[in-house]
């Protein structure tokens, strides 16, 4: 009995040393890779009854395959359009969002290509799922199947595909599943007229923008967005025209191939628009001349135009055309012409505020041509006014107060900045003295003129011409005088007949130190001035003005300037 195992020991061996590697390649196999095996309980249903079907295992399904990273940007020529002037419409599409925005969505149309990947499951009496890249003859592999055919199959019809084929073999209780995971990795040429003309990287669903994009988009000056052509072997596969998809968000849906050619043709004609248009762009035109409904659809005027100019641009000569914007529909415009469109207006109403004691109205509508005393037959005044002392507020008025002000800003801060010194001290005392300009012109320029119109002679007043937006305001009576300025407490006093400026600045604890008692402004509720002497009234407001102190003549005398005019037009003592 000894004798007959030790004859079998090395038939035994032999039989350890094949099964052993197969077992335990089988063992990795099983725990690594998807599993198609078909449950004993469901054995039937599918190979018959009593029958169980040993299913291959399949290989491992590959690792997604992600689309080739953008390369490093490299700096690209500085376009001639940012240096200033009229902006091509369309060169604001490339600023690298489609580049960084690769499209994933589904795309119904998408026709399978070698090289994508399906994601494939299978379910029910048996069970598979696993990544499956479309091989050179268009074909995925499926175990127990076979290779099923998917090339050229339409992205919105892949699944009812793979479905068909795989019930031919399994008939009854199988689910199946298959979606493209992911297009094929493409390299696309982008060259004509574009900034960065070369070789990119990206997959075929991608959109010819993505491509354009990563090229640094059309050359503003040279390139054309009205055509866009895709080359496959040599021979055109596509015309693109970027305004419908600018213009209508039309897009034509294509699908790349490696060693597809992109090519940006050279810049057609040319038409300037400008004005009130909604879309104020140098437009591309496909022909040399168009009508004027072309450039409506294009431009887009605003609501407010009612006008449109075209300067003829062509040949030696500049000829100018003007047309009411109902009539330009037909006219034709050339390559090369300007066309403005204007808002021709003209105001037959004017619109004025009334602030105040005014009962009625506070907007009254006058028609063109209306004066003060049209106006003040119009309001409807309470008993405490005081239409003595209206004030009228002008917009005009107050712009030419701040142009005013700021042309004498700009004379003090020459004056203080160019003064000479003669030495070190002097130098170190000017550039102190120019510090302390500097921030009072700082200050000076927030003060806001109010823009008042003075109205000393009521009979010439009234024949004064309203401005629409002009401001009204009806004061109420009181018996109040307000001081301001240099003094110790700026407060409002009682009216005291007879009392003159020095009284009620004593009732106010006397002036300041820096205060200049020769410098006295009286101003009126009207906005007038009063003489130097006379004595306030019920409403008037005393501003008393700082001393300027200043070895610089022409310093003191532009400072001295500024504070009557920020006083006189904004009511402020500014001080140093």
């Amino acid at each position: 009995m000894l004798s007959r195992i030790l004859r079998r020991l090395p038939l035994l061996g032999l039989w350890v040393a094949v099964l052993g590697p197969v077992s335990l390649y089988a063992q990795s196999a099983s725990s690594a890779e998807p599993s198609l095996a078909v449950p004993s309980s469901q054995a039937g249903l599918v190979g018959g009854a009593g029958t169980s079907l040993a299913m291959p295992t399949p290989v491992a399904a590959p690792a997604p395959t992600a689309a080739p990273a953008p390369a490093t940007a490299l700096p690209f020529p500085t376009s001639p359009s940012g240096l200033g002037g009229t902006v091509v419409f369309g060169s604001q599409m490339f600023v690298g969002r489609f580049a960084n925005m690769p499209f994933t969505g589904f795309n119904p149309d998408y026709q399978i290509a070698v090289g994508d990947r399906v994601l494939l499951r299978i379910w029910g009496a048996v069970t598979y799922e696993a990544y499956q890249n479309v091989d050179p003859q268009g074909n995925i592999f499926i175990p127990n199947v076979g290779p099923v055919s998917v090339l050229g199959v339409q992205n919105k019809d892949l699944n009812k595909q793979v479905e068909a084929q795989v019930r031919r073999t399994f008939r009854a209780n199988v689910g199946v599943y298959a979606s493209l995971d992911s297009a094929q990795p493409v390299r696309i040429y982008v060259t004509g007229f574009v900034r960065a003309p070369g070789l990119y990287g990206g997959v075929s669903s991608d959109s010819v923008l993505n491509f354009i994009d990563k090229a640094g988009g059309i050359d503003p000056d040279r390139g054309s967005y009205l055509s866009v052509k895709v080359l496959r072997g040599g021979k055109p596969r596509a015309n693109i025209n970027l305004y419908r998809f600018l213009l209508d968000g039309e897009l034509d849906r294509l699908q790349f191939q490696d060693g597809d050619t992109v090519v940006v043709l050279p810049r057609q004609h040319t038409v300037t628009v400008m004005g009130e248009a909604q879309n104020a762009y140098v437009f591309e035109l496909d022909r040399p001349e168009v009508s004027g409904s072309d450039i409506f659809y294009m431009a887009r005027p605003k609501p407010t135009a009612t006008h449109v100019s075209v300067v003829r641009n062509t040949g030696v000569q500049l000829t100018s055309e003007y047309h009411r914007l109902a009539d330009a529909k037909p006219v034709m415009v050339r390559s090369g012409d300007l066309v403005t469109f204007t808002a021709d207006k003209y105001t037959t109403t004017l619109l004025v505020r009334v602030d105040g004691d005014q009962q009625g109205d506070r907007s009254l509508v006058m028609p063109v041509g209306a004066t003060l005393k049209d106006l003040m037959a119009r309001l409807n005044p309470s008993p405490r006014a005081n239409l003595d002392g209206v004030q009228l507020f002008r917009k005009s008025v107050q712009q030419r107060q701040k142009a005013s002000l700021e042309v004498a800003l700009r004379n003090l801060e020459t004056a203080a900045l160019t003064a000479r010194s003669s030495t070190t001290e002097e130098a170190n005392l000017r550039k102190s003295e120019a510090d302390l300009m500097l921030n009072f012109t700082a200050r000076a320029r927030s003060i806001q003129p109010l823009g008042q119109v003075v109205l000393t002679d009521r009979e010439e007043a009234d024949k004064l011409l309203l401005e629409d937006g002009d401001v009204l305001n009806i004061p109420t009576r009181n018996h109040l005088v307000l001081l301001s300025g240099e003094v110790l407490f700026p407060n409002a006093q009682v009216y005291s007949p007879g009392a003159s400026v020095d009284d009620y600045v004593q009732l106010a604890g006397g002036y300041t130190q820096s205060a200049d008692t020769s410098k006295q402004i009286v101003l009126r509720s009207n906005g007038s001035v009063a003489p130097s002497g006379s004595n306030p009234e019920p409403g008037d407001e005393i501003l008393i003005l700082p001393k300027i102190e200043s070895k610089n003549i022409e310093v003191t005398r532009s400072v001295t300037q500024i504070l009557y005019q920020i006083a006189i037009s904004a009511k402020v003592a500014l001080g140093l």
